[in-house]
């Protein structure tokens, strides 16, 4: 292990947190490459870790492992796979559920710059890391062990590569994979432009919600691919109206209905125009789910964004029934949970409606969060009653 360059930090460290932040730690006089394998030691010379080093990035270190005994290796990368997957298939028992569900959830697996989904045998590999990116093949490798014969689907988003310092054009096509979640079966399709095609991490809030629109009338607001609508056509909702800007998922989404047998009628609309000339006409609903994309990636865009959520949400609580239900949600990150309640207090408030929270919620179980990595979890959900 002599032969891994050597990072020291400036700073006295004392955290568990897997990230180094690049003003905390002193310029190499070699650089390694963006993604190296180093050790790090304090500023005292004390070794503190392995990691990944990215001089380039402003994560300058990753912290993978602080045990002086374990390589950071082929067998390294095999073990902490196994051990990924071994929660999700021998403790949380999701293969009885679904064949969709996250592999690996980067920190909260111990795998910093790393996302992996399973869609039956197709697995979709995301790179947040040059690290990650640069140790491709062991990954590859590893999960191969697990999912034998599977098919692989790799990309990084742009803003990643340039951040992390890195190159990788997406790959050619796949064919999509059919998966079936809680006996619904959906189309995931990740070489389209829109993520992997399909979202695991709401698997659970799908199936709770599934459960109360029985005989009602539901209304999927920037529906995606159509997931909360499809569960609520199959569970037995009386009428589904979907609405979302983007034509290429609708397209989706009305397959994924079909795939179920389901008839849902789809409208592509901007949310806010939609929802205003919608509340004019006095239209409500007994049920309605608001889902929109992460609205920012930037710290100094969190109070806009805000903003924007409050502006949507008081719009749909105007189209819902008195003692209807709202199933609201955010997938920012750099939104906290008690900002996001903060947020539904002041659409109620605005829109004049008691709002009762029954359940909140976040990803599922496959997307574990280390409690010293509390940005880890991004997914925020709550189901609410709503009263005049």
């Amino acid at each position: 292990m002599n032969d891994l360059p050597v990072v020291r930090l400036k700073n006295a460290w004392n955290s568990t947190h897997p990230w180094i932040f690049q003003r905390l730690v002193e310029k190499p006089e070699q650089r390694p490459k963006p993604g190296a394998i180093v050790e790090v030691v304090g500023v005292d010379g004390v070794w503190m870790g392995r990691g990944f080093y990215n001089g380039h990035s402003r994560i300058a270190v990753r912290i993978l492992e602080t045990d002086p005994d374990i390589a950071v290796d082929e067998a390294w990368f095999h073990h902490k796979i196994a051990a990924a997957v071994s929660l999700r298939r021998d403790l949380l028992k999701l293969d009885d559920v679904s064949d969709a569900w996250r592999v690996v959830h980067s920190e909260g697996d111990g795998l910093s710059g790393l996302v992996v989904d399973r869609y039956a045998d197709l697995l979709v590999v995301e790179f947040f890391s040059a690290g990650m990116f640069r140790h491709r093949e062991w990954i590859y490798a590893a999960l191969s062990e697990q999912f034998p014969g599977c098919r692989f689907f790799s990309f990084a988003d742009e803003h990643v590569q340039k951040q992390e310092s890195f190159d990788y054009r997406v790959q050619s096509a796949v064919p999509a994979a059919i998966i079936t979640e809680n006996g619904i079966r959906f189309r995931a399709d990740p070489s389209g432009a829109h993520k992997t095609g399909f979202f695991a991490d709401q698997r659970d809030n799908r199936e709770w919600l599934s459960r109360l629109v029985h005989g009602k009338t539901v209304l999927d607001l920037c529906c995606n691919t159509g997931g909360f609508g499809v569960y609520a056509a199959v569970r037995g909702a009386s009428e589904v109206t979907g609405v979302d800007i983007d034509d290429a998922v609708l397209d989706i989404a009305k397959g994924n209905a079909k795939l179920n047998d389901q008839r849902i009628k789809f409208v592509q609309a901007d949310i806010f125009p939609w929802l205003r000339d919608a509340g004019n006409r006095g239209d409500a609903y007994d049920v309605v789910i608001l889902d929109p994309a992460k609205m920012t990636r930037d710290r100094e865009q969190v109070i806009p964004a805000l903003k924007k959520y409050l502006d949507m949400n008081k719009l749909a609580l105007g189209v819902v029934k008195p003692g209807g239900l709202l199933a609201t949600f955010s997938c920012t990150g750099l939104v906290s949970e008690d900002q996001f309640l903060d947020m539904l207090r002041r659409a109620a408030f605005y829109a004049g409606r008691t709002v009762q929270v029954l359940h909140v919620s976040g990803a599922g179980a496959d997307h574990p969060v280390l409690a010293s990595v509390p940005e880890s979890r991004y997914l925020k959900a709550a189901f609410c009653r709503v009263l005049d």
